[in-house]
């Protein structure tokens, strides 16, 4: 192996760093467990997360474009999942979801419903 740079020993602990950031901590206990782990100063941490701040930026202008189809292929695959498993409730919350995301209202689909009025006469009419 070829000699380890500041620059690369930092990307190295960086990146790290990101990967833990999915685990859903807060970023306070994420720079308190990466300072301890990895051996560095909290100032050290907290420019780290900063990097990684960035990093979740640009992923997320990246990603944002092909968000919306990644969001409705999950939503599909969780409705057919929750309709083997007989989660009609499930089944029907996702159903809302994407009827919500292609423009489908309430409103929209009341107007659309037909509008059945029933009138029961008296024996006298």
């Amino acid at each position: 192996m070829g000699l380890r740079t500041p620059d690369a020993v930092k990307d190295e602990r960086v990146r790290r760093l990101y990967r833990r950031q999915l685990d859903g901590l807060s970023a306070r206990a994420l720079v308190y467990d990466h300072a301890e782990k990895e051996g560095i100063s909290l100032a050290t941490g907290w420019r780290d997360w900063a990097e990684v701040k960035q990093m979740v930026e640009e992923d997320w202008k990246n990603d944002r474009e092909n968000m919306l189809p990644r969001l409705q292929h999950m939503r599909t695959k969780l409705f057919h999942q929750a309709l083997k498993k007989g989660q009609l409730q499930t089944a029907s919350q996702v159903l809302d979801s994407i009827g919500r995301v292609i423009g489908e209202s309430t409103e929209l689909v009341n107007i659309q419903a037909p509008d059945l009025t029933i009138k029961i006469q008296g024996k006298d009419d």
